[in-house]
């Protein structure tokens, strides 16, 4: 409780994370409007995926140039820029749907910006809380922050799908110009709160960190890169555990991204609100597991491996009758357990990385870390697109959540991944 108070009381932290927790929020609708919006000028989900694959490309490209640039250069001068820069791009793509005149290729165009300018926003956010609290805060503050991210995915959903179905979702017509105000008022919220955010931030005073000063002359940026993915693979554990979450984000994520849009969209007692409540139901569960994961710090399943495989194949069976969901409380429930079991572990994951990879690599590792979800998925749900033309949407959700399960099985049979243990250990 203690540390908790002295950093409510610290200026620079109630800046950066009220600054932070907007453009989270903002964030959360342009997650439901912009497959709503691809969705209702076209019904296609290969356009849909396409959409999706244009944010990540660039992402997954840059985000390790990112996080080797956030690591030689000032966190807080690149996080400031890439907010200027989504203002511009959302507030464009409101204007747009707002006047009627929004065509495909330019949300193809806006799109692939959008992502270009994730790819170094992420790594930039991710690093700025150690140059803002005395070290010492650091574990506490990193629990507000991932706290707040999930009660905005929580609340962010709710209110996007609420705004969209209220002002208009863009469904009373064969294109995006019919009754597509809500979705419009979406992007320009999403704008509005990189624009405050960007303010909070320009009050955030650094903190002076000497033992972090590059020292002689600056490392290139592809060479820092490459040392840091030696350095990982080169850690037995670590190595393991990027090459499994990195097959859960192919295999598993990516379909969800497309299928869960495609399901709302294409039952008939569902919709947009149904689609909001649902990552809301995902996002309260994550919430709650985390806070759970505050209260039982040593619950586990044997190591810190077991219990991520045991969870892992418990979602991928809730995953799995996910295509026969008719009512909104159906999915939504679904959706709670997958995000309670899923929040109670992601606690213990960001910090066990935090405490194996060496802080000169932290930047790094974390870049890496987001580029495997944040890069791959989407790629892979530009596949899923293109393979829903053959399969049914129960067939997918059925393949996704069995994947889940037999992969969590062979990385327990086949891999050290069920010896990983969270108790601190020097990096191989």
């Amino acid at each position: 409780m203690k540390p908790n108070a002295a950093l409510w009381r610290d200026p620079n932290f109630r800046w950066l994370t009220g600054g932070s927790a907007l453009t989270m929020l903002g964030d959360q609708f342009t997650l439901i409007a912009l497959p709503w919006l691809v969705l209702q000028m076209t019904g296609d989900t290969l356009v849909l995926g396409t959409v999706l694959a244009l944010m990540s490309v660039p992402r997954a490209l840059f985000i390790l140039v990112g996080g080797a640039l956030v690591d030689r250069y000032s966190p807080k001068q690149v996080l400031m820029l890439t907010k200027y820069v989504n203002l511009v791009l959302l507030a464009l793509l409101s204007g747009l749907v707002l006047t009627g005149t929004l065509t495909l290729w330019m949300v193809y165009a806006l799109s692939l910006a959008i992502g270009l300018a994730t790819a170094f926003s992420i790594p930039a956010g991710t690093a700025m809380m150690p140059h803002v609290v005395p070290r010492p805060q650091l574990q506490a503050a990193n629990g507000i922050s991932l706290g707040l991210r999930q009660f905005t995915m929580f609340l962010g959903p709710l209110l996007a799908g609420l705004l969209i179905a209220l002002f208009g979702d863009g469904s009373a017509g064969a294109d995006a110009r019919a009754n597509a105000t809500g979705i419009g008022i979406a992007f320009a919220l999403d704008a509005l709160s990189f624009g405050i955010s960007a303010w909070t931030l320009a009050q955030v005073k650094p903190l002076t960190d000497t033992t972090s000063a590059p020292q002689g002359a600056p490392q290139a940026v592809l060479a820092s890169v490459a040392q840091g993915l030696v350095h990982f693979w080169r850690d037995t554990e670590l190595r393991t555990c990027f090459l499994y979450w990195s097959a859960i984000a192919l295999f598993i994520m990516g379909p969800i991204h497309i299928a869960v849009p495609v399901l709302a969209s294409s039952t008939p007692t569902l919709g947009a609100a149904a689609f909001g409540t649902m990552l809301g139901a995902h996002g309260a569960g994550t919430l709650a597991g985390m806070v759970a994961s505050g209260m039982f710090p040593r619950l586990r399943w044997g190591s810190l491996g077991l219990t991520i495989l045991a969870f892992d194949a418990v979602i991928g069976l809730l995953f799995i009758p996910m295509g026969m969901v008719t009512a909104v409380w159906q999915g939504a429930g679904l959706m709670l357990a997958i995000g309670l079991l899923g929040g109670f572990m992601q606690v213990r994951v960001f910090t066990w990385i935090q405490q194996r990879v060496p802080p000169m690599l932290i930047g790094r590792a974390m870049s890496l870390f987001m580029f495997i979800f944040m890069g791959l998925a989407p790629i892979s749900a530009a596949v899923t697109g293109w393979l829903m033309k053959s399969i049914t949407l129960a067939q997918l959700f059925a393949a996704s959540g069995g994947a889940l399960v037999v992969l969590a099985a062979l990385a327990f049979v086949l891999t050290p991944l069920r010896q990983v243990n969270d108790a601190h250990r020097p990096a191989n």
